[in-house]
């Protein structure tokens, strides 16, 4: 694990020790270290077919081509956050790990920079090598109007970047389903709900 990744998930079991509740969610970037481990069932997400880039700097549509009938897990960061953020991304790391070979196939990790004005494809790809991204995790950036759409979507948008809401999302864009979490979901809670949806999915199959 390199050291930044070690240093993030020192301040992971710090910060999953407090709570927030999801009155707080749109409180001050600095207190998102209060994080919460509860997901909120039923949430409806509309997703847009919205043009963006990845860390490659490819062209990508996020429904068709980012999503489409995978589970996801969608995070939000920017890249020059020191404290909260490599927190998340630390968490979505581990959360990777548990998931295994599944990541990439039936199972997608996304991050969206909440930040799209500096954080540029390149500046994306170096970050996410520092946080031991690998294959199936897509990072994404764009126009600032395009991003801004997207973030409205997940309810992550704020004016001011560095207030946007602790929020995770893992979600079935097939069936509908999605859990947010806001706050820090440990990795056993994400990897237990990506299987929660696998289930439903499955059952859902089984029915028709």
């Amino acid at each position: 694990t390199s050291t930044p990744v070690r240093h993030a998930l020192v301040l992971a079991a710090l910060a999953c020790t407090f709570t927030l509740s999801p009155a707080a969610a749109h409180d001050d970037h600095t207190q998102h270290g209060q994080a919460g481990a509860k997901p909120a069932a039923g949430t409806r997400i509309n997703l847009p077919d919205t043009p963006l880039l990845d860390q490659n700097g490819r062209s990508v549509r996020l429904k068709s081509d980012v999503i489409g009938e995978r589970i996801v897990i969608v995070g939000f960061i920017y890249t020059s956050c020191t404290t909260v953020c490599p927190v998340l991304s630390a968490v979505l790391a581990q959360t990777q790990v548990k998931l295994g070979s599944r990541v990439g196939r039936e199972i997608g990790l996304v991050t969206v920079t909440v930040d799209p004005v500096r954080d540029t494809p390149a500046r994306l790809k170096e970050y996410a090598g520092r946080m031991g991204a690998g294959p199936g995790w897509a990072w994404l950036t764009g126009a600032k109007p395009q991003v801004d759409e997207v973030l409205k979507v997940f309810g992550a948008y704020t004016a001011d970047f560095n207030n946007h809401p602790p929020v995770v999302f893992v979600g079935d864009a097939k069936l509908g389903k999605w859990l947010r979490f806001y706050g820090f979901p440990s990795p056993d809670q994400l990897a237990s709900a990506v299987d929660e949806l696998t289930a439903a999915r499955s059952k859902a199959g089984a029915a028709g």
